[in-house]
């Protein structure tokens, strides 16, 4: 593609990030990736479900999007009494690391730069600056707020708006296929499986393993469970890491307090049924997550866009948390090719769409979160 003279920065270096880089470059646009972590982030994440719009997104930017995944070809709803509820449903099931080294690999070095950590956006006439931390400043035609849920972008231009803690955390984890003992694995392995109680349920399936690895017994096992935890007695206790640390939204891998993950543990042999109970026994490093509500009015500004996670965080039950920001991404390129570049009008016309987009999927995120958490109240059930 022949570039056009137009040059974007993107502020933050993730998934959503990524898909707008790699998208923006393949209509011509120059794009520079300033990602504040100094390291890279392919350890992060878990399982994501694989939806048509990352899939799109990707082959519009010239990535290859055969190998993402694994299939699974039907639904296991768990029963107290041990049977199990069987529904056909094909879906691929992939994760964080596979799609960020997907389009990392695709996305030259030269362009995305780390330990660069936004201090200011400034727009002016048709040119946006951002200013980082480190006294440097980029000037371009357009400047895109990829920065996820405490996006730097959204809290210069909309100060007010900050994610909301929905009520409960989910608690995550991944066990290599080697790890789990045959008898559960039979049953997670090339199906998504569920179990159901009050207040609270837990969910797992296979994605890929170590170094993107596809080979049955090389790939991993997937789960998130969620659990309600009170936010003014209770949460920051759940936030608060191995080394006395509070940490906001979430706690990563190996850094979760013992105290906080022997509960965890205590509480799923006393709830989940026994093949949940293998699968976390089986988990060396699980990690916590808040789960998070945040709606915006707005969504470009002049020369400025929020896109994923920094504009509308609709809950993982959507299952389109990714999905969401390659839309976004898509939309926008689209806008963009359809205005003849110019970024204003673009944005304009590129926002309405995918403000009730975002507030279509948060509806739903919320609508079944709340009936799946809180139908009994807002408490957990005893273990």
């Amino acid at each position: 593609m022949e570039s056009i003279n137009k040059r974007a920065i993107v502020i933050g270096g993730s998934l959503a990030g990524l898909f707008s880089g790699t998208l923006l470059r393949s209509i011509g646009w120059q794009v520079d990736i300033y990602e504040r972590s100094t390291h890279d982030l392919d350890s992060r994440g878990g399982g994501i479900v694989l939806q048509a719009d990352v899939v799109t997104a990707l082959k519009k930017a010239g990535i290859a999007t055969e190998n993402l995944g694994v299939d699974a070809l039907e639904r296991y709803y768990l029963q107290k009494n041990g049977q199990i509820e069987k529904m056909a449903m094909r879906q691929t099931l992939t994760s964080w690391n596979i799609l960020y080294r997907s389009m990392r690999r695709h996305f030259s070095d030269a362009h995305y730069h780390q330990g660069k950590v936004l201090a200011q956006v400034q727009s002016k006439g048709t040119k946006v600056t951002a200013t980082f931390v480190d006294g440097s400043c980029e000037t371009a035609d357009l400047l895109i707020g990829a920065d996820g849920p405490t996006s730097t972008v959204r809290q210069q231009l909309l100060p007010t708006y900050e994610p909301q803690y929905a009520g409960y955390v989910a608690y995550r984890g991944l066990v290599d296929e080697a790890d789990l003992e045959p008898e559960a694995a039979k049953i997670f392995t090339e199906r998504f499986v569920f179990y159901d109680f009050p207040n609270s349920h837990i969910l797992a399936y296979v994605i890929p393993g170590e170094n993107e690895s596809l080979v049955p017994g090389k790939r991993r096992f997937n789960w998130v469970w969620y659990v309600n935890y009170d936010e003014k007695t209770e949460l920051a206790h759940i936030l608060t890491d191995k080394n006395g640390k509070p940490r906001k939204y979430s706690v990563p891998p190996e850094m979760m307090s013992p105290t906080v993950e022997e509960a965890m543990r205590h509480y799923a042999d006393g709830v989940l049924a026994v093949p949940f109970k293998k699968l976390i026994a089986a988990t060396k490093a699980p990690f916590v997550q808040s789960i998070l509500d945040l709606t915006v009015p707005q969504m470009a500004f002049d020369n400025v866009a929020l896109i994923g996670d920094a504009a509308f965080i609709p809950r993982p039950h959507t299952a389109a948390g990714t999905s969401k920001a390659a839309a976004n991404a898509i939309s926008l390129v689209q806008a963009l090719v359809h205005h003849n570049h110019d970024v204003t009008n673009a944005l304009q016309a590129w926002e309405s769409n995918q403000l009730s987009y975002g507030m279509k999927l948060w509806n739903h995120g919320r609508s079944v979160g709340d009936r799946s958490q809180f139908s009994y109240g807002k408490n957990r059930i005893a273990g």
